[in-house]
């Protein structure tokens, strides 16, 4: 008879056990669902960012490209102006030399004639 009651208890410890296996395993099946779903969000919301990310950079190399066209453009134009400038200033240069080597023979005038010119508004 304790033979049969300690069979009966092992029988329904078992039977507790797996019942207890049973729903531990129903819920890891649960969460593994869930975290199928959310990483299935996070591929999609990833993949979402990857195209707007590679639409971005080649936006970005247009813009790039046609700076540097632009650029390459007022070039020129740039390096005209610096010439003007040089030029420029090399006249000035040339001009306050010959006044200074011409101040001594040039004698200067107190009085230059004037010409006035009148005008009457009636």
């Amino acid at each position: 008879m304790i033979i049969e009651i300690s069979v009966a208890v092992i029988a329904l410890a078992f039977a507790t056990g797996i019942y207890y296996l049973v729903r531990l395993l129903q819920k890891g099946t649960v969460s593994l669902e869930e975290t199928n779903r959310t990483l299935a969000e996070v591929r999609n919301a990833v993949h979402g960012l990857t195209n707007e990310s590679t639409q971005l950079i080649h936006t970005a190399n247009q813009i790039t490209r046609d700076v540097k066209g632009k650029i390459k453009a007022v070039e020129p134009l740039l390096e005209s102006a610096h010439d003007v400038g040089e030029v420029l200033h090399s006249v000035t240069n040339t001009v306050k030399n010959a006044a200074v080597a011409l101040g001594g023979v040039i004698p200067v005038q107190e009085h230059l004639p004037t010409n006035k010119v009148n005008i009457r508004v009636k």
